[in-house]
């Protein structure tokens, strides 16, 4: 995989720019000196209110509602002003080095994230990344500029693939990555989830990653990169194969007949439709995204529906921007 030349690619690059991905809803805007922060200071959103302290507290910064119900001065402070700061979760289990065209899910998912990165970054503003690898959750600090991203992708490159090495008991799933996400990066933001979410189960039952993700979702803006490959909806009239489960490395033998596709079809189709179900549920943003198909164009198309989207809320929504 060389993964690197994504990020080094002069006519990738210029492509990627030319995209302007809208944040339908605001959480820390989009440029410098619009991104709400965790701190006080200098700023423009009211934070608590507190009580009026003569000759330190700016007068201007009086509150007048809460001075008039407890009959007591009181002013509110404002938070500061922060660049944005948004955090990738790349699924790079074994799955996702699966793929019967020219690419992987794996290269699928990496220049996901990489035109997420570039869409949003504008100066000062910093990305990092956590990673779901041999069923651990590894974890990328967030920097800023072009050269960081780079070196993010080599990291990502030198990823090594194949199958896990843990017990089943100790390897950290898509939902237990969700979680780490949310425990470890307070500051609100974007979130951007990559995965091919394939341990959603099919025919009922909790899908195991939803409460997390729904919990992300009440704090963050966050988009969800569903990559799929075309073998994984069906799979063709061949005869016997062998199958093996890049997981645990098992090896089956499979005569692929008629009721087995169709059977197949069907749980795919149902398991399909439960990651739509589930992320609906959640308020997600959802891009899907295929081997068979150019990635960029796929993008193109989801950031003008995101670009309508939102020009149509700044036009009848009262208050919103435009």
């Amino acid at each position: 995989m060389n993964m690197p030349a994504i990020g080094t690619d002069p006519r990738l690059r210029a492509a990627l720019r030319r995209l302007d991905l809208r944040i339908v809803h605001r959480l820390d805007g989009l440029l410098h000196g619009e991104h709400l922060g965790l701190r006080l200071g200098p700023g423009s959103e009211a934070a608590e209110a507190r009580l009026y302290q003569p000759g330190e507290d700016d007068v201007r910064l009086m509150d007048w509602a809460v001075t008039a119900r407890t009959d007591t001065p009181h002013v509110r402070d404002l938070v500061a002003d922060r660049e944005l700061e948004s955090w990738t979760l790349l699924d790079l289990s074994p799955s996702m080095d699966f793929g019967t065209g020219e690419r992987s899910k794996r290269d699928v998912a990496v220049g996901a994230m990489v035109a997420a990165n570039l869409l949003t970054q504008r100066v000062g503003d910093r990305f990092g990344a956590h990673f779901l690898h041999r069923g651990a959750v590894r974890r990328w600090p967030a920097r800023s500029g072009k050269e960081a991203l780079l070196a993010l992708l080599a990291t990502i490159a030198a990823a090594p693939t194949g199958d896990e090495r843990e017990p089943s008991s100790q390897r950290a799933t898509l939902a237990d990555a969700i979680e780490d996400l949310v425990r470890t990066r307070r500051r609100r933001g974007l979130r951007v989830v990559v995965s091919d979410f394939l341990d959603t189960p099919a025919f009922g039952g909790t899908v195991p990653w939803e409460r997390p993700l729904r919990q992300l979702a009440q704090r963050h803006q966050v988009l969800v990169v569903e990559v799929v490959d075309p073998r994984e909806l069906d799979v063709p009239d061949v005869g016997d194969v062998a199958l093996r489960d890049p997981r645990t490395g098992r090896v089956k033998d499979v005569r692929l007949t008629r009721s087995v596709r169709e059977r197949y079809q069907k749980a795919a189709a149902a398991q399909r439709e439960a990651v739509r179900d589930a992320l609906r549920r959640c308020g997600v943003h959802h891009l899907i995204l295929r081997t068979d198909r150019d990635w960029v164009v796929d993008i193109a198309r989801f950031v003008i529906h995101q670009r309508r989207t939102a020009h149509h809320l700044a036009r009848h929504t009262p208050g919103v921007p435009r």
